[in-house]
């Protein structure tokens, strides 16, 4: 299936009213910082080279209300032109809106995707073991998950009692346990945007999207805004064993953030972000469809918390950092016959949408057959240093 893109579904639901920034490829120069302003796209590049020392420079938003760059082309035009099916190579498009900041991601944040780990962790990667223990861990555990706060006096009390049932498994220390899981995505400079292909490792035959809300927080750990994001899993690795998370979470094209970064402003606040709700639907060329929903209030920690576990005085980020808040859920559709689940192929069109953020859409391919990752942090240096920006 091919990728087209428009500004109607891309932006948010209210256009460019907020405070967007994303990164755009001019082909004559490289990256670049821009803002959406109105129908156009400014470049930033000589305010600031990176978005990472852009989102951490003092009143941003005053430096923004006066930035006055050139314009690099009009809105829907870079946004119909980033869909890497026929691309014009000569004009801009859009990258992921985040370049040097550190890409890290929390797990297990939401009560359904937390037992879905559990169950594909007891299936040992088998899909097809999967219903079976879910049915059953269900009818185990009982209750709302949802409603135990992770660390407090009844989610230990929980956690002694799974313990002595046999159910106590390393997702359910980091869903209901005092301590976040909080790992690295990939590396910086990795990520890949909306309208490209994102990459499932070969060896994988049972793996899913994950839709997430990405919050965007600068060296001093201050959350300023929010992307979408894909954290694409391998069930069957992860499931293997947790120890092959970074297999499972970090192969190429895996990270997918965008369309665009939302500064907070008047016009969005980290209360949306609590609010929203994110819609995932994956379309196959098999027919295949899949529909789902579900809201931020759900998670069990709060952001802020998730960038506490993150950032202070045991690890510092001076380039800041994009976090992955956690999966609201795991598809589990039954693709290919009854009991065997969720699994995507390659072809699938994934998008990952909500209102105040937009639509993030991408592709799904083999790793190894995607476009490899070729521009890092040191060729970054160059353009920069090339461009007289350093």
């Amino acid at each position: 299936m091919k990728i087209t893109l428009d500004a109607a579904t891309t932006l948010p639901d209210d256009g460019t009213r907020g405070t967007l920034l994303g990164r755009a490829w001019l082909p004559d120069a490289g990256p670049v910082p821009v803002l959406l302003r109105g129908d156009d796209v400014i470049d930033l590049s000589r305010i600031s080279p990176t978005m990472a020392t852009l989102i951490a420079m003092p009143n941003l938003r005053a430096v923004l209300s006066a930035a006055a760059g050139p314009r690099v082309a009009g809105v829907a035009e870079i946004i119909a032109n980033t869909a890497m099916d026929g691309r014009d190579a000569k004009r801009p498009w859009l990258l992921a809106p985040c370049d040097l900041q550190a890409v890290k991601a929390c797990g297990v944040t939401f009560a359904s995707s937390m037992l879905e780990r559990v169950i594909e962790s007891s299936a040992r990667g088998d899909a097809a073991a999967a219903d079976d223990i879910r049915r059953t861990l269900q009818a185990e555990i009982g209750g709302d998950l949802s409603k135990v706060k992770p660390g407090s006096e009844p989610a230990m009390r929980l956690k002694e009692a799974l313990i002595e049932r046999g159910l106590w498994s390393p997702y359910l220390e980091v869903g209901i346990g005092p301590d976040a899981e909080v790992f690295s995505k990939c590396p910086p400079m990795a990520a890949v945007g909306t309208g490209v292909e994102v990459g499932i490792h070969s060896v994988s035959e049972w793996n899913n999207p994950e839709p997430e809300i990405v919050v965007v927080v600068d060296p001093s750990g201050t959350i300023v805004g929010a992307t979408l994001g894909n954290d694409v899993n391998l069930r069957d690795v992860e499931g293997r064993s947790a120890l092959l998370l970074g297999k499972a979470k970090d192969n190429n094209a895996s990270a997918a953030v965008g369309p665009f970064i939302r500064l907070f402003d008047e016009t969005f606040s980290l209360d949306d972000v609590r609010a929203a709700e994110v819609s995932l639907r994956v379309e196959g060329d098999d027919g295949f469809e899949l529909d789902g929903r579900s809201s931020m209030r759900l998670i069990s920690r709060d952001p802020t918390e998730l960038v506490e576990h993150t950032i202070g005085p045991h690890h510092q980020y001076p380039d800041g950092f994009v976090l992955y808040t956690g999966t609201m859920f795991a598809p589990t559709k039954d693709r290919g016959g009854p009991g065997k689940g969720f699994t995507h192929h390659p072809g699938d069109i994934v998008t990952i949408s909500s209102g105040k953020l937009g639509c993030l859409t991408n592709r799904v391919e083999k790793a190894d057959k995607v476009a490899p990752w070729t521009f890092g942090a040191s060729a970054l240096m160059r353009s920069l240093a090339a461009r007289q920006l350093l």
